[in-house]
């Protein structure tokens, strides 16, 4: 990759695909707040959806807070509590191997449903097929990346990646300049991160800004059951209670009953 592409790929394309993440987000809620949502298809067919759906959030949210962290916090700040480079290689190694082949596993499953099953074929927009198989290359990059780290136990390439991110947040312009020769499959697993970023506001990866993390972080409920429950209580034909007085109309109709009756 010479030094053009190199610094339009990890240069320019960054704040390109952050600008209309952020920018297309708040459009898309202004304009079209019922598109907002993920469209599940599990009502369409169960099987699958729950093992494929949970081992890919799962490992998809791990990865997502593992890179956000490992990226954006100072190597100093590890160095403080005591984690050299090396050791937050092995740590990225065995975490994000092991969250990456669970979502890859889950991906497979959903991305097998979605394009076998009939049904759920025929109700899925291109835009929910090509989100899906882009996420699927993206995480099969990623699993892929595992042999190319494993040849870098020291985590010099790691702190590459951790000068990137810092360089592009602050602005700096010689941050592409820190890829320049890195591999090629660490090249394309950035651009396509940026390039799901790009297309979240105008595919269902928007309902990433509803994730519910409020859910974990709520206050306990306690459930209390009566013993007496499932037993039929005597309910009195005429409960205690002050008495409901007819109304105006019934006391005529029965005045006008009597006065008829006498005749």
């Amino acid at each position: 990759m010479n030094q053009y592409l190199n610094q339009l790929a990890f240069g320019w394309y960054p704040y390109v695909a952050l600008v209309v993440l952020f920018v297309g987000s708040i459009l898309r809620f202004d304009k079209d707040q019922y598109s907002w949502r993920s469209q599940s298809s599990q009502f369409l067919r169960r099987r699958q959806m729950m093992i494929g759906s949970n081992l890919f959030h799962l490992g998809v949210l791990v990865l997502f807070v593992g890179h956000l962290i490992g990226l954006l916090t100072p190597i100093g700040v590890f160095h403080a509590v005591g984690i050299t480079e090396a050791n937050k290689q092995m740590m990225a190694l065995l975490v994000g191997g092991i969250a990456g082949i669970s979502a890859l596993a889950g991906c497979t499953m959903l991305l097998h449903r979605r394009l076998f099953d009939p049904r759920i074929r025929k109700s899925s927009s291109w835009g929910d097929i090509a989100v899906l198989l882009l996420i699927w290359v993206q995480l099969v990059m990623g699993v892929w990346t595992i042999y190319y780290s494993i040849q870098h136990l020291d985590g010099t390439k790691m702190v590459q990646f951790m000068g990137w991110a810092r360089d592009i947040l602050t602005l700096r312009p010689g941050a592409a300049a820190r890829l320049e020769d890195v591999d090629l499959v660490f090249k394309l697993h950035v651009i396509l991160g940026l390039t799901l970023f790009l297309v979240t506001p105008f595919t269902r990866l928007i309902h990433i800004w509803s994730v519910p993390i409020w859910f974990l972080f709520r206050p306990g409920y306690q459930i209390v059951r009566s013993r007496s429950v499932g037993r039929v209580r005597d309910i009195p034909r005429n409960p205690p209670g002050p008495s409901i007085r007819p109304m105006a109309s019934d006391a005529v109709t029965r005045a006008k009953a009597r006065s008829g009756q006498a005749t």
